[in-house]
């Protein structure tokens, strides 16, 4: 219960700052692309009380403890009418989302690396989401590494979940540059309730994410670890 309770602790500021990353880069991109809307609605801010939706947020911090964690956000209202390609404009905005989750996860790989290397934890170790916590106690370093794996575990999980080709996550939208237009609005159609059933597959089914996207997650932190050596051994 103490080891939840700390965990949780921990996760809840990361995911609070991590989602509301995530959406400021979508309405930042839009924005960027001459789209005034999230500018007006005031998304154009890390201020998580713009961003959260309350059972997206739940659902996040309770999926944590079964391996995988998946929730979400409001979307950012965007209009592509102001983009100068529709479509381009629209895949940009959907995959500034889950980018900026993973640049979020390698900038707070770097601490969580360093003082795992003090205590002799290898690279492939500490590049493993599912290596756990090290240091329970209440040092700054322990509670630096904790903070910094906390933000490395959860927007690694958004960054994979959110790319998912299912409405509504940002990956449907990406569909728009692969699927002809008839073909993707077909299934546009039917957005609800693809939704609803995938949410109640994670709910019936709650380490069926994790086994199914684990493969996806172990490439990125090979390639975070590949990218992270050269710069780590300066230290």
């Amino acid at each position: 219960m103490g080891e939840r309770l700390l965990l949780l602790l921990y996760a809840v500021p990361a995911i609070l700052i991590s989602l509301s990353f995530h959406e400021l880069f979508h309405a930042y991109v839009s924005y960027r692309q001459g789209d005034p809307t999230a500018k007006r609605l005031g998304r154009l801010t890390l201020n998580p009380l713009k961003h959260l939706d309350p059972i997206g947020t739940l659902m996040l911090v309770a999926s944590m403890f079964s391996g995988f964690g998946f929730g979400w956000a409001k979307p950012v209202p965007i209009d592509p009418a102001y983009y100068k390609n529709h479509k381009w404009g629209t895949v940009l905005v959907s995959i500034a989302g889950p980018l900026s989750n993973l640049l979020l996860a390698f900038i707070f790989s770097f601490p969580m690396a360093l003082i795992a290397i003090e205590n002799g934890i290898t690279l492939s170790a500490i590049y493993d989401s599912y290596s756990g916590y090290y240091g329970s106690g209440l040092s700054f370093k322990a509670i630096l590494f904790n903070v910094s794996k906390s933000f490395y575990i959860i927007n690694i999980g958004l960054a994979i979940f959110n790319i998912l080709p299912i409405p509504p996550l940002d990956g449907s939208k990406i569909l728009t540059a692969i699927l002809p237009a008839k073909t993707y609005f077909g299934i546009m159609r039917y957005e609800r309730y693809i939704g609803m059933a995938f949410l109640a597959l994670m709910v019936l089914r709650p380490g069926i994410l994790s086994t199914l996207l684990n493969p996806l997650r172990t490439g990125v932190e090979a390639v975070f670890r590949f990218l992270a050596t050269p710069i780590l051994s300066l230290f």
